[in-house]
């Protein structure tokens, strides 16, 4: 029995995402740790082991909140929805919005981002809740 290649055949462009979540990982981890060129240009060997370790951070931060997001979308089709459904779009737009209100308070993009995320997962929770709960209302009239 043949063991299953680790690695794909073909070049996907979802990996340029992935490099570039790395790059901006690293690159933000050498704005934050150094006051001057010449620190970047010392090389030392705990600074780029520490900026290697953000940017995989930030790979992984990448994968689990498109990974997330994609699973939500997927399981709602899958439930019988569409894509173009009100309760569905509604989530993002819910998501959105906390996402540019933390931006407008705070300037910082990275709380834009977590607060976005975790609004569009409450809103999920509160649209499913309010969908579920005026589809049983309206079968119990039925």
């Amino acid at each position: 029995m043949a063991l299953p290649r680790p690695l794909p055949d073909e070049f996907r462009l979802w990996y340029l995402l992935d490099v570039a979540a790395f790059v901006v990982g690293v690159w933000t981890w050498f704005r934050q740790s150094s006051d001057s060129v010449a620190d970047l240009l010392s090389l030392d060997p705990l600074l780029i082991a520490l900026a290697t370790v953000s940017g995989l951070l930030a790979v992984f931060i990448l994968r689990v909140t498109v990974g997330n997001l994609w699973g939500y979308a997927v399981e709602y089709a899958n439930a019988g929805g569409e894509w173009t459904d009100l309760p569905f779009l509604a989530t993002f737009g819910i998501g959105a919005a906390g996402a540019i209100v933390a931006y407008v308070a705070t300037s910082s993009l990275g709380t834009a981002a977590w607060a976005g995320f975790w609004t569009f997962a409450f809103g999920a929770v509160g649209v499913g809740i309010v969908v579920h709960l005026a589809t049983g209302y309206r079968e119990a009239s039925a």
